[in-house]
């Protein structure tokens, strides 16, 4: 069954805050504010008993009542670690809403990234791009202003300090220091701030960005 219903959008307060997000895998969310948000990774925490599942399921007949109460098993499992998922990405997408005026996501180019094996399970895994729905119907609902940078914006290579841009960064490196003024950064942090700035908020320590040229699109509610 379906139903259209029709509802009033519900304007929240405003507030003076803004937050750029930068989002990864091992931790699911870094704000500019520096606060980190995990994911409950719900696959990666069952995959064990997933697998046995799958196995029990190949072992049947297709078409006997075993094979079909098997997948029944299989079906709700994954069932589950949806429900998990989008408990998750509704409660967070909720509370940011609610806490800032402006959000700002990078671009990112999920349908490529699920390409590469090594990072496809937990990329699906965390829901992304559900989350990025998310923000985007809410912002829309309760007259918040929703912005996405370009996904060639080098979020991880500029210090948010000085501006200085050093050079691509090996994945495994989550700390750096920049050889123009000497800050030490977080790497997600650091990118959370540049989001930040390159979506229009000017507020890093030296009010960097305010000039600089980039192309934030999304959707805002007056």
């Amino acid at each position: 069954m379906s139903f259209v219903v029709e509802i009033q959008p519900e304007v929240l307060p405003k507030t003076d805050n803004s937050v750029g997000i930068d989002l990864g895998i091992k931790t699911f969310a870094t704000f500019s504010d520096g606060t980190k948000v995990d994911a409950p990774k719900p696959l990666k925490k069952r995959i064990n008993k997933l697998r046995k599942l799958s196995k029990s399921l190949s072992h049947k007949t297709k078409g006997s009542k075993r094979y079909e109460k098997a997948r029944v098993r299989v079906a709700k499992f994954h069932g589950k670690l949806k429900d998990t998922r989008t408990d998750f990405l509704h409660k967070l997408s909720t509370e940011i809403i609610r806490e800032n005026q402006t959000i700002i996501l990078e671009d990112l180019n999920v349908s490529g990234m699920v390409k590469n094996r090594k990072l496809s399970r937990a990329i699906s895994d965390l829901g992304w791009r559900q989350f990025r729905t998310f923000l985007e119907g809410k912002a829309e609902k309760y007259g918040r202003d929703f912005r996405v940078i370009s996904r060639w914006e080098p979020t991880s290579q500029v210090c948010s300090n000085c501006g200085f841009k050093g050079g691509k960064l090996n994945l495994q490196v989550r700390e750096w220091e920049c050889l123009n003024c000497g800050a030490k950064h977080d790497r997600d942090e650091n990118a959370a701030i540049n989001i930040l700035v390159a979506g229009g908020q000017s507020e890093t320590k030296n009010g960097r960005g305010g000039k600089r040229k980039t192309t934030a699109y999304g959707s805002s509610s007056q």
